[in-house]
């Protein structure tokens, strides 16, 4: 992918709306997915059981008993979805792998109907001229490893980062960019934490192992993808923007840097600067002894990466409040609260301001100078569906949450920030975790029924805005 190794600073800053607003010429333009969301085909040609086959298919654990054993099909259709992106203009498609696709068991023999597919995937992308941008590992655990402790557990690095060389060794004539995790911080406290994900798990030693586990396999599988000649090396995370409700106030700003360290220095220290923060070792340890974290260990997850991707959806404000409970989601957090959300919001109840979007990623090029990064996930849901009268989908209020998103991605630009791209999130309607088919981020409507795909009006915005590289 062109836009991981070249920098993309625009010499002008951000303009009125109306104005035109152009990104740099080698910005691109891409759309993400990820494999259990939008698959299905849960019980063929040989894929095995992932972690959230099991988690779905247990009662109570997500919306209306929705699993994505059929999902939007996408492993029986995506010649038709790859034609959608092509005909919206899409220069990359960022796309995850089921790891039990390729190793039913998680390790062990390699299923070849697994990688056949992803072959075809990517064979049918570049005769498109898209790029395929692989993701490793998108939370589809082998549910045979997580039977051994999932990511609590060393092996589990370790056997990824064969999946990876796997991979690689199959797609790595064609693939350019390869990111090795999607979101280890939900991965870790949602499933080993507060268990609202798979595999379900609510122990705060539990949600320190995995992190430390997840960014170890992270570092292996880069050494690995490096040492077959990976072109680029990526990861992703999902750092919130996380602000102090009253920045005067000590109490509230001591609150937003116990989050800041759980949320975010915990993966940007090892990862960026070679060790974990001396504040969030000490938080960790009251929770579990660190004799798992092993010499030299911080230094395998430091492996060099080329491009750091960024999922962003909303910020969180927070505040001191004694005698608050614990986030289940945030081990050690007793006495923080989080301000409920001001303004607009999106289906999610997740609240929109795109200027806390320019304001992240300013921190991060601060925080960790020298960091080129990608937009790997930006986007809304809303509970949009064709009109009875024409059939189409109406979304204005996708477009608009885009928009803004999209300016302030230019005004990080414009401010010097070493940004490449930019991936709406969805391509289409899918499997949105423990809110099954309830929650609708596509901008491609899906009917679950049928499996027909609508482009909605924010898909021919969208793909308006790549034309003119650019915003009216």
């Amino acid at each position: 992918m062109t836009a991981t190794v070249t920098s993309a600073t625009a010499e002008s800053g951000s303009e009125p709306k109306g104005t035109g607003l152009v990104f740099p010429d080698d910005f691109v333009w891409g759309a993400a997915t990820a494999s259990y969301q939008i698959e299905g085909a849960a019980n063929d040609d040989g894929r095995g059981s992932s972690i959230w086959d099991t988690f779905s298919r247990t009662p109570g654990r997500v919306f209306a008993g929705h699993t994505g054993d059929v999902a939007c099909d996408h492993y029986h259709r995506y010649a038709e979805d790859v034609a959608i992106m092509a005909d919206l203009g899409l220069a990359s498609y960022r796309f995850s792998v089921a790891w039990p696709r390729i190793q039913p068991d998680g390790t062990g023999p390699v299923n070849p109907r697994g990688l056949d597919f992803y072959d075809r995937l990517t064979d049918e992308l570049i005769s498109k001229g898209i790029d395929p941008v692989v993701t490793l590992y998108h939370w589809d655990l082998p549910q045979t490893l997580q039977d051994r402790g999932g990511w609590t557990v060393r092996e589990t690095a370790e056997a990824f980062a064969e999946y990876a060389q796997i991979m690689h060794a199959r797609l790595g004539d064609r693939v350019r960019t390869w990111t090795t995790l999607n979101e280890p911080w939900c991965s870790a406290y949602l499933g080993y934490g507060s268990g609202r994900h798979a595999p379900g798990i609510t122990d705060p030693a539990s949600t320190f192992r995995a992190v430390h586990h997840l960014m170890l396999g992270h570092g292996l599988a880069a050494q690995a993808l490096r040492t077959a000649g990976a072109q680029s090396i990526s990861i992703t995370l999902n750092p919130n923007a996380v602000y102090p409700v009253d920045e005067s106030n000590p109490a509230d700003v001591q609150a937003a840097r116990i989050v800041d360290g759980l949320h975010n220095r915990i993966f940007f220290d090892p990862l960026l600067i070679g060790r974990y923060p001396d504040d969030v070792r000490e938080h960790m340890s009251r929770f579990v002894d660190l004799a798992f974290i092993r010499d030299g260990d911080e230094k395998i997850i430091n492996a060099p990466i080329d491009v750091l991707g960024v999922n962003f959806y909303q910020p969180s404000y927070v505040f001191a409040k004694p005698g608050q409970p614990a986030s289940p989601d945030a081990p050690g957090t007793e006495g923080i609260a989080v301000r409920e959300p001001v303004g607009p919001v999106t289906d999610m109840n997740w609240q929109i301001e795109p200027a806390a979007l320019t304001r992240l990623l300013n921190r991060i090029s601060n925080d960790y100078p020298g960091t080129a990064m990608l937009i790997t996930e930006n986007g809304a849901a809303y509970p949009d569906g064709p009109s009875p009268e024409d059939g189409r989908v109406r979304d204005t209020k996708r477009i608009e949450y885009l928009d803004g998103h999209l300016r302030a991605c230019h005004e990080a630009i414009s401010r010097g920030v070493d940004l490449r791209g930019y991936f709406v999130w969805s391509l289409m309607d899918n499997f949105e975790w423990a809110e099954g088919y309830d929650k609708r981020f596509g901008i491609v409507h899906v009917d679950y029924a049928t499996q027909a795909r609508v482009l909605k009006d924010s898909a021919r915005w969208y793909s308006d805005v790549i034309r003119r590289n650019g915003l009216e």
